[in-house]
């Protein structure tokens, strides 16, 4: 496998007219954008860590946070590792003193967790070539208005069997 490609977390959007919840991740350092379709309540969970709203318990990604202070362990960072059957997969690496753990979890617990703990996103290059949308535009620069309509209407014409991956 090749070494992971860092990507930022731009946010939670809806796709329409489905209503269906996606997180989006842009290449760092290219024009690629991978849409990871989640459900409602991880959406919730992300789009709360990127805003810095606090609920007044808990939840349960605030409590994984907690969790992983508490043992004295860190969240190293998370790499989206696979698409396989319209699923993505995600490894979330942990350190505790010398002791390294890499645990398989659903990218959107783990994407929850990042945006709380500032750790570091990455995507395989095989997950980019894959799931990820290429928009045109220079590197390092916004979006412009065009791109983003272009995306949204992408976006809106699309569904998750798009990104089946056919089995061996």
């Amino acid at each position: 496998m090749s070494e992971p490609v860092p990507v930022d977390l731009v946010g939670v959007r809806i796709q329409l007219p489905s209503n269906q919840p996606i997180v989006l991740l842009r290449e760092r350092l290219g024009t690629r954008y991978l849409p990871i379709w989640i459900g409602a309540v991880e959406a919730t969970a992300i789009a709360y860590a990127l805003e810095g709203v606090e609920s007044v318990r808990p939840t349960t990604h605030d409590l994984l946070k907690m969790l992983t202070e508490a043992l004295g362990s860190q969240v190293d960072r998370v790499v989206v590792t696979g698409l396989r059957d319209s699923v993505f997969y995600a490894d979330l690496d942990l350190t505790r003193d010398a002791d390294h753990v890499t645990l398989s979890v659903r990218p959107s617990d783990a994407l929850a967790l990042a945006a709380r703990t500032g750790s570091p996103i990455f995507a395989t290059p095989e997950v980019l070539d894959d799931a990820g949308i290429e928009l045109e535009g220079e590197e390092g620069d916004d979006m412009s208005e065009d791109e983003i309509d272009r995306f949204r209407e992408f976006l809106d014409d699309i569904d998750p069997g798009d990104f089946e991956v056919p089995s061996p």
